[in-house]
């Protein structure tokens, strides 16, 4: 963390500076956020870093989540919390699914269960965070707080129900006029109104944003319906500490999922098929239900429920929308968009609903603050919907086929049984996605903000259109171990991560300096296009090189002027931007990512941490062709 750039300021470094602003009284905002779910607060989080977008997020209920039903946090969810700032809070508190067990029929006596399988929850360097669960409240709390100690000091408005749109299209700025109803006692039913230059939708299944923009969820229905608790109990069964899939003969599955605090545990329990067109709530189903439900599921083994701290019931479905905004086709920007719950529906089992919704709002926010703060073309907007609602199908493919076969009846190995699984099949299918459910299998498609992937030989690891796999390194000026993409916050900015060639930085043939010699100082550099003169140089986009020397080898006035930049207003030198390998806690981060050594490359990385490119050292055109498709000059 860095800070006292603008002079020595004491107290909390995590509470940024907070210039005035009227973003949370004007009634005439830049971003209306609908909804104070996981992905509406994710986006605000996002937004509230910049003090000069004025961000309002409203909400039905009259105050901040209490008691969530969420719970799965993936790898990939994990390293969004480092860019936010709160992954090591998340960590402490959380607990850490390290592996999982998978049971199934006695074949000596199937009314009986016994264990058939364990293995590790996520593959070895798939990650440097990991799978954790805890609490959707706790998750809002930390958002919350991110909110609150960003410059924007933002808070959400809760007790308003959003009730529809109107579009004034002759509004050059603010061409979105939301109605919002209050539901507190002493304003009961009072209609506010809201001019925006943008609405999101994060307003759950059920969205009124969604049907105001007319868009519809469309999907099916398994017909199957499962129960879900949170409880304290006393039981025998061996693996109640560990993430458990249990195939009875007869009687059903459960999926265990311990939580945070070493004894509450979640119980997803699978109940009677329902006919066709039959809702679960039709069925009067209770508590007690559910809890002999898994007793029968459990058997040998005993389970005696003390409390229940929460439940619920549901059917499986997926559901999905053609478009994630108003847009009628790509030849008009949205003004409207929708995220999270609103525009996709799936099952909870595979602990994806959370971890996508807060995944669509840092996709979205950093693109709505570039078009707002004048650094990008609207056009980048196009690119959210095509983006998640891609991802957000092979989601719902995924969630299907995992349904289905847990909901499966179990059947003994070999045996031809149509309607049946094996469940040394269910457990190699689980292994199989693994990077999947660990959020780490996103790949998006060439677009304005994605290149294609013609230069990918020249760091295998750093996948164009993926997230970017951190590994670690030294930093140079200090000798901190730590992990490269950590550097990657969630503050809006582009990165250049420059990886060496096997010249020296002081080399007069290093193709790494020529480059930075270029970036700082050719009118062709997108450093110099579109960083405002009075800015710092690193403002827009962030420059970091990764040198193959060790860093006792390296000094660090050898360095291009470009990294060892002078910011602020007391033109303090920035000693974090050069890294080194860090051989002690992983393996050589050339090696590791499959970084050409001989020559080198450029990394280009999109704020939201994905890799938008993979460039030669030398290849300045292309890298400033790349930007000039979507960035917009400065004034």
């Amino acid at each position: 963390m860095q800070f006292h750039l603008d002079g020595f300021r004491p107290g909390d470094p995590a509470i940024a500076h907070a210039p005035e602003s009227n973003a949370a009284k004007s009634d005439a905002v830049d971003v209306l956020i609908v909804g104070c779910g996981p992905a509406g607060l994710t986006l605000a989080a996002q937004l509230a870093a910049f003090p000069d977008i004025t961000t309002m997020i409203v909400e039905s209920k009259d105050g901040p989540l209490q008691l969530g039903q969420a719970d799965g946090i993936a790898c990939r969810t994990m390293e969004m919390f480092e860019a936010f700032g709160f992954s090591e809070r998340v960590k402490k508190e959380s607990y850490w699914v390290n592996e999982v067990a998978f049971w199934k029929p006695d074949a000596a006596d199937p009314s009986r269960i016994v264990r058939s399988g364990r293995v590790q929850d996520v593959e070895d360097g798939l990650s440097e965070m990991p799978h954790v669960i805890l609490n959707q409240a706790r998750v809002h709390d930390f958002l919350l707080e991110t909110m609150w100690h960003a410059p924007l000091r933002l808070e959400p408005r809760y007790a308003r129900r959003f009730v529809g749109i109107d579009m004034e299209q002759s509004s050059a700025t603010h061409p979105v006029i939301a109605r919002l109803e209050r539901l507190d006692p002493e304003h009961q039913g009072e209609i506010e109104t809201v001019r925006a230059r943008y609405v999101i939708g994060c307003d759950g299944a059920r969205s009124n944003v969604r049907q105001a923009i007319g868009r519809a969820l469309t999907g099916d229905s398994a017909n199957q319906a499962w129960g879900v608790m949170d409880v304290l109990a006393v039981t025998d069964f061996p693996d109640i500490r560990l993430k458990a899939a249990i195939h009875s003969a007869n009687d059903g599955s459960v999926l265990v999922i311990p939580r945070e605090g070493g004894y509450l545990v979640r119980l997803y329990i699978e109940l009677d098929k329902l006919a066709e067109g039959e809702r679960v709530a039709s069925k009067a189903i209770t508590a007690e239900h559910l809890v002999a439900a898994a007793q029968r599921i459990f058997r040998p083994y005993t389970l005696d429920v003390k409390e229940i701290a929460w439940w619920s019931v549901y059917e499986i479905g997926q559901r999905l929308c053609d478009r994630f905004d108003n847009a009628p086709d790509d030849s008009t920007h949205p003004s409207v968009f929708i995220a999270g719950d609103a525009c996709h529906t799936h099952s909870p089992k595979a602990g994806q609903g959370m971890n996508v919704s807060m995944q669509d709002g840092f996709n979205l926010g950093w693109k709505l603050a570039a078009v707002l703060r004048g650094q990008s073309s609207p056009a980048i907007l196009h690119t959210y919907s095509d983006e998640r609602r891609a991802l957000a199908k092979e989601l719902i493919d995924f969630d299907r086929a995992f349904a289905k076969m847990f909901s499966a009846r179990p059947k003994e190995s070999g045996t031809r049984d149509g309607d049946g699984i094996d469940p040394a099949e269910f457990q190699k299918y689980f292994v199989k996605q693994g990077r999947f459910t660990a959020g780490t299998a996103v790949h998006y498609a060439p677009s304005l903000i994605s290149a294609a992937p013609l230069h990918q030989q020249l760091a295998a690891g750093f996948v164009v259109g993926m997230r970017f796999h951190s590994a670690p390194v030294i930093r140079l000026a200090d000798a901190k171990p730590l992990h490269l993409g950590h550097v990657a916050k969630a503050d809006g900015r582009w990165r250049l991560f420059l990886f060496a060639d096997d010249k020296a930085p002081d080399d007069a043939s290093s193709r790494l300096r020529a480059l930075c010699e270029w970036l700082a100082q050719s009118d062709a550099s997108p450093l110099r296009a579109y960083t405002p003169v009075e800015a710092d140089i690193d403002s827009v986009i962030d420059v970091r090189a990764v040198f193959q020397q060790g860093h006792r080898d390296l000094a660090f006035d050898a360095l291009p002027p470009l990294l060892r930049p002078r910011k602020g207003c007391l033109k303090l030198i920035d000693y974090e931007k050069a890294f080194c390998p860090d051989l002690k806690n992983g393996p050589d981060i050339f090696d590791a990512r499959g970084i050409d050594r001989a020559n080198g490359c450029i990394v280009v990385l999109r704020p939201d941490q994905y890799v938008a490119h993979v460039l030669p050292l030398d290849a300045r055109d292309h890298l400033a062709a790349f930007f000039g498709g979507f960035m917009l000059r400065r004034g």
